[in-house]
Formats: C-alpha cells, sequence, structure tokens
C-alpha cells in the first residue's frame, strides 16, 4: 500500500491521526473522529490553530471557554453545506455528540493572531462550480484566503461520478510567490454509495532520463485519507459514484498558488 494512502479505522472514537511528525512534512495536521450520541471529544490546540469541520451529524461544541451550543445538521457529506468552530492557538475545545457525527479536526501553526473562536455557519459559507463537462465539480469554501486564519485553508469538493477533479493536474510545493506557494495537503474522501472507490495519483515531473521519484497512484475507498506533500495530485470519481473530498492545506506563507502540469494546461482553454 502506498505510504501516501491512510486507511481510517472502521470502528468509533479517533479513527485516523496524521500529525506532521508521521507524514514527514512541516505544517498539516489532520484527526477524525467517530462519535455515538452523547460521545465527546475534546482537545487543546497548543501552539497550533484548529477548524472542527462536522462532516455529518450534530454535537454541541465548547471553545475556548465559550458554549457555542449545538451545531450541524447534513446527516450526509453528498447533502448542504458543514458547520465548522475556528478555534486559535492556546485555547481548549471540545464536542459532544448528539446524534452520530463525524468530526474532523484540521490544524496548522499558530502565529499568534489572537484570532478569536467562530462558528462558521453554512450560510456564511461560498460556493462555486469549477471546470467543465466532465471536469466539474462543485466547491464549499470553508475557510478561504480571505477569511481569517493564520495558517489554514479548508475546502470540500462533490466531484460527481465520472468526472475528474484537481484537474487539469495542479502542484504547490514550491515557495516562489507570487508564482506558487509551498502548501502540504492532506485529502479525507467520501463515496457515494460508500462501497464505490476512485483513484488519485500524486506524482511529480519527470526528470531528464524519464524517472519520477514520486509516482504513486492510488484507489480509493470510503474513509480514506491520501498524504500529498508535493507533485501533482489529480482524482478521478467512476461512473456511478460521487466523490467527496475535504482539503486541509497550510505552508510558510497563507495563499494558494499553482502551477499547472505544462503538458496538460491546454485543457484550460480546450
Amino acid at each position: 500500500m502506498s505510504k501516501l494512502l491512510v486507511k481510517a479505522d472502521r470502528g468509533h472514537g479517533r479513527v485516523a491521526h496524521v500529525t506532521p511528525q508521521n507524514a514527514g512534512w512541516t505544517y498539516v495536521g489532520f484527526d477524525l473522529h467517530r462519535l455515538r450520541p452523547g460521545e465527546t471529544v475534546s482537545g487543546q490546540t497548543a501552539d497550533r490553530e484548529v477548524c472542527l469541520v462536522f462532516v455529518t451529524g450534530k454535537g454541541k461544541a465548547k471553545a475556548g471557554g465559550n458554549d457555542l451550543g449545538l451545531l450541524g445538521e447534513r446527516m450526509s457529506p453528498f447533502e448542504g453545506k458543514p458547520w465548522s468552530v475556528y478555534v486559535p492557538q492556546g485555547s481548549d475545545w471540545s464536542v459532544t455528540a448528539d446524534t452520530g457525527l463525524e468530526l474532523a479536526v484540521c490544524s496548522a501553526p499558530g502565529l499568534g493572531g489572537g484570532l478569536p473562536v467562530r462558528v462558521i455557519a453554512p450560510k456564511d459559507l461560498g460556493q462555486e462550480v469549477r471546470g467543465k463537462g466532465t471536469n466539474t465539480r462543485y466547491v464549499t469554501n470553508i475557510l478561504p484566503e480571505g477569511k481569517p486564519a493564520d495558517s489554514l485553508l479548508v475546502v470540500e469538493v462533490i466531484t460527481p461520478g465520472g468526472h475528474t477533479s484537481s484537474y487539469p493536474p495542479h502542484k504547490h510545493d514550491q515557495d516562489n510567490l507570487p508564482a506558487e506557494s509551498y502548501l502540504e495537503e492532506t485529502y479525507y474522501h467520501r463515496l457515494n454509495p460508500p462501497q464505490g472507490f476512485a483513484f488519485q495519483r500524486v506524482y511529480i515531473d519527470a526528470d531528464r532520463n524519464g524517472a519520477r521519484s514520486l509516482d504513486e497512484a492510488m484507489a480509493i475507498e470510503d474513509g480514506d485519507i491520501v498524504l500529498v506533500p508535493k507533485g501533482y495530485h489529480p482524482c478521478a470519481a467512476c461512473h456511478g459514484y460521487d466523490l467527496y473530498y475535504l482539503n486541509v492545506m497550510a505552508g510558510p506563507k497563507r495563499t494558494w498558488k499553482f502551477h499547472n502540469a505544462p503538458e496538460h494546461e491546454w485543457l484550460m482553454k480546450a
């Protein structure tokens, strides 16, 4: 199995745990919790900031000493928009499940920005359609560049069955602004119906001998997480199975500037 593919546990509790240490990088962390009604998960942000994303289900949230009440409404990631909570560094947080709950904990370094805890409601989220034809996908911006945070960028995407996404292939692995930014990235994938599968390739440009030091093609199943430390990272959803993914990105500068694969950039004009 590819070292870039993380299989979430099938049970309850913390079912996935990605840290800068076990991922072999510097910025992005991603935990996934599946809770039964009445179960609680809590944490301390320490020197990191966190975005709690209610992927599915409802729960009572607290953060930074504030009671945020009952959050969440959708029971499938393929329906509607999520509720989320931004929690700055130096804060505690907790969520108690009211229904079955899938909670994503997205994290990155705090930079001492002194930002407050805030609830990000569905009505606050912008949506956009990207691509054309069988490259069409639907994007919900949870924590985009234009909203306050120190390091985190968080977005979710629905790719219909038979469509491609993160395509034409692009990368963001060079700290070379304004042309390109360095951003590590995780993809948390869900499939509808859940027995389906999709594909994702993570690769870098070939050297002058035609060799690639990173070239991983992965079959993605419901609940899988893909790590993108560098390189291009397109996805393809198979016919009959819609693909959801939650992206977490972070790097030395909080901006998303990507570089298209030159040999495929013609697709942008086709």
